[in-house]
């Protein structure tokens, strides 16, 4: 293994016999200027295919924390039943460092709503509740329980499994922003304002679209015992509700679904959330 840049004492960019580049982990190896030869013996840990435009972040991040990382990476790739991007050990690294330091400021981020990512996402959730577990024991910090929504966004964002295998959402996910936008264009037209892209409530209202239209191409619904709920949101913001019915017929024509009360009580209050925002704006 030959150093070709250092990253920082315990960290460096090496080529390995095939002339295949790596990130090399290990106690020192990062003292001697390169290029040179690194014994197989000081070498902990290796990363191949990591992006370039990461490695600054092991500068940045604490290294028992990108120690942490990498050992619950070695025991979660192995119960998950696809590949992630390289990069995520770093990337879910920085997320982590940044975290506990939200955590100790008492700075809230809120996160996608936990319920509608189960139903998606079951696997990822469940990683989600161990690592944020398992960090808080060693680091003895409290997190928000919101992280757990952060860290499986992080997993369900850098799985490398090929579309194909998720034939019925690989479209629709191909077409997101498209249908998204027409999400939107029709939300303008029938409440009659501006909606703007750049806010949180947007964002939020965005990741909500797109586990639903993953739940349609997938003949999943929400379900729950909110049916009254529904009943009282459609009486009380019947133009949101009629704007909602708009939608769902639109995503019927895109998934050949049909949305249920429970989907459309849900749309319903995101849509509130947007439209409230940019008429009091």
């Amino acid at each position: 293994m030959v150093v070709v840049k250092n990253i920082n004492n315990n960290v460096s960019l090496c080529l390995d016999s095939s002339n295949k580049e790596v990130v090399v982990f290990g106690k020192g190896v990062g003292f001697i200027k390169p290029p040179h030869e690194i014994p197989l013996g000081k070498i902990e840990r290796t990363f191949y295919d990591v992006n370039r435009q990461y490695l600054p972040l092991l500068n940045d991040i604490a290294p028992d924390i990108i120690q942490f990382t990498a050992e619950n990476m070695m025991d979660i790739q192995s119960r998950l039943p696809y590949e992630v991007n390289s990069n995520l050990v770093l990337t879910l690294a920085d997320h982590l460092a940044f975290a506990m330091e939200r955590a100790k400021k008492g700075i809230f981020v809120p996160m996608p709503s936990i319920y509608e990512m189960e139903i998606s996402y079951p696997l990822e959730v469940r990683i989600g509740r161990r690592l944020v577990s398992a960090l808080e024991r060693q680091f003895k910090v409290k997190l928000p329980s919101g992280e757990v929504q952060g860290v499986a966004m992080h997993f369900i964002n850098a799985r490398n499994t090929p579309v194909e295998e998720f034939e019925g959402w690989g479209d629709i996910e191909k077409q997101f922003d498209m249908i998204l936008e027409q999400t939107t264009e029709i939300i303008q037209w029938e409440m009659n304002i501006r909606v703007r892209r750049d806010t949180f409530n947007y964002a939020r209202f965005a990741t909500h679209v797109q586990f639903l239209l993953k739940r349609l191409s997938e003949k999943k619904h929400l379900d729950s015992t909110n049916l009254q709920m529904y009943e009282a949101m459609r009486q009380e913001y019947r133009s949101v509700a009629d704007c909602v019915d708009k939608i769902s017929e639109y995503y019927e024509t895109v998934t050949s679904a049909q949305l249920n009360e429970e989907e459309k009580l849900y749309l319903i209050l995101h849509i509130n959330r947007v439209c409230s925002k940019e008429i009091g704006a």
